[in-house]
């Protein structure tokens, strides 16, 4: 019997979790390590500020469910990854040994890199559930004393979707309170142009997101690093195509939530043995998932590495989407268990995209097969429907996380009459 150990509960960990106990039943050992009893929809915490969701609302108690599930759930934190020794080493001096680990840890929240970056200086998260919830009381007092407001996300950053998100939601919340005439908008972004999401733009993103923040009298500045930020005042520098500096910007706010870069997790990223991580702490993998030195260890999410699809001015990381995650899943799953049987990895993801960008009225979705350039499909749309959409899939794969659920027949037959899929 083998011991499978996934490390983190969120959106990789969770359906890695259910997906790899699916695959290898009661013959296998399925444990789970994370840092918190809960998991937390993150696509949702853009809701949380403006109190149109509570922080409660997005998060659900792992023990029970796990233990329905047959999955060991060890709710502690880990301080190290043992490569050499095969365990995972906890806070509390205890170690969780291996047969196969799957790293799922999702990233660590780099707001040291920017002087005054983060809920600990004077901007505001909604990586984080914690965050979001911090934020809705600093949304609070903006609503005291409206002003300006800057939001965007900083050079190095990969996760762009939440910021559109974030400034359009809030941009609603304004017109519906009335008072947006009173409160002047900047996105700030290290993209190289509005749209290109770390990823090139996906069919017509960029015409459609310039659309958007213009109907919306939103100023924007593209190619920017952020070279600190004291309280009420952010200073930026904005650079040309060739990276060479064309303009400071000192932007007042009165409110801002700008998204960080990533790095990999303490646990993963400060292990002292050559070949897991690359320097930013992120774990090395090859096509199927699994570490071209410890070939006992995979891992999927947010916490690989992926290298930028493109030269920009200004450092620009690729997103790790929710669908391109899940193939990486079950391509772990499958893997695993192709290992189990004593054969070799097969299995590779597909790496396809189906985004939806919820804009608090409207929003846009797109899709891009697969989520790297070059592909076979690029496709983007906007509408009212995609609010509506974005809404029921949060209610849908909240559903799915309670039941025990990865992918449920009905879903993956309706994918792929669209033609998506998760294996390749």
């Amino acid at each position: 019997m083998a011991r499978i150990v996934i490390l983190g509960a969120g959106i990789g960990g969770v359906p890695m979790a259910y997906e790899m106990k699916e695959t290898v039943g009661k013959k296998h050992d399925v444990i789970v390590i994370s840092d918190t009893p809960t998991f937390h929809f993150v696509p949702s915490n853009p809701w949380v500020p403006p109190r149109w969701r509570k922080p409660e609302e997005l998060k659900i108690e792992l023990a029970p469910v796990m233990k329905k599930k047959g999955i060991e759930f060890i709710q502690k934190a880990a301080s190290k990854v043992d490569p050499e020794n095969n365990q995972v080493q906890l806070v509390d001096g205890s170690a969780v040994p291996y047969d196969f680990l799957v790293i799922a840890t999702g990233p660590r929240l780099a707001f040291d890199e920017v002087p005054g970056l983060g809920p600990e200086g004077y901007t505001s998260s909604v990586c984080h559930v914690d965050h979001a919830e911090v934020a809705a009381r600093d949304w609070d007092k903006f609503m005291e004393n409206p002003g300006p407001i800057v939001i965007g996300a900083v050079q190095g950053a990969s996760c762009y979707g939440p910021a559109y998100e974030y400034l359009m939601i809030i941009e609603t919340e304004l017109r519906k309170r009335k008072i947006r005439d009173k409160v002047p908008m900047t996105f700030v972004t290290a993209e190289p142009y509005i749209g290109h999401l770390g990823l090139g733009g996906v069919g017509d993103t960029k015409g459609l997101l310039e659309s958007a923040l213009r109907d919306k009298s939103i100023k924007w500045i593209t190619n920017a690093k952020v070279d600190k930020i004291e309280d009420g005042m952010m200073y930026v520098t904005e650079v040309d195509d060739e990276g060479k500096e064309k303009k400071k910007h000192e932007l007042p706010f009165k409110h801002s939530m700008m998204l960080p870069a990533f790095t990999g997790v303490d646990a993963v990223r400060k292990v002292d043995v050559a070949g897991l991580v690359n320097p930013r702490g992120f774990v090395l993998v090859d096509k199927y998932q699994r570490n071209p030195t410890f070939k006992n260890i995979y891992s999927v999410g947010v916490c690989i590495a992926i290298p930028p699809v493109e030269p920009t001015p200004v450092p620009v990381g690729a997103p790790k989407t929710g669908y391109m995650i899940e193939s990486m899943v079950t391509a772990t799953a499958h893997n695993i268990a192709s290992e189990l049987e004593g054969k070799e990895p097969s299995y590779e993801a597909t790496w396809n995209a189906l985004c939806l960008a919820d804009f608090g009225d409207s929003g846009v979705a797109f899709m891009a097969k697969p989520q790297i350039p070059p592909r076979n499909v690029t496709w983007s749309a906007e509408g009212k429907w995609v609010h509506l959409a974005k809404i029921g899939f949060e209610k849908y794969f909240m559903r799915k996380i309670r039941k025990g659920i990865s992918e449920p027949l009905y879903e993956r037959m309706m994918l792929k009459l669209m033609g998506i899929v998760r294996l390749k």
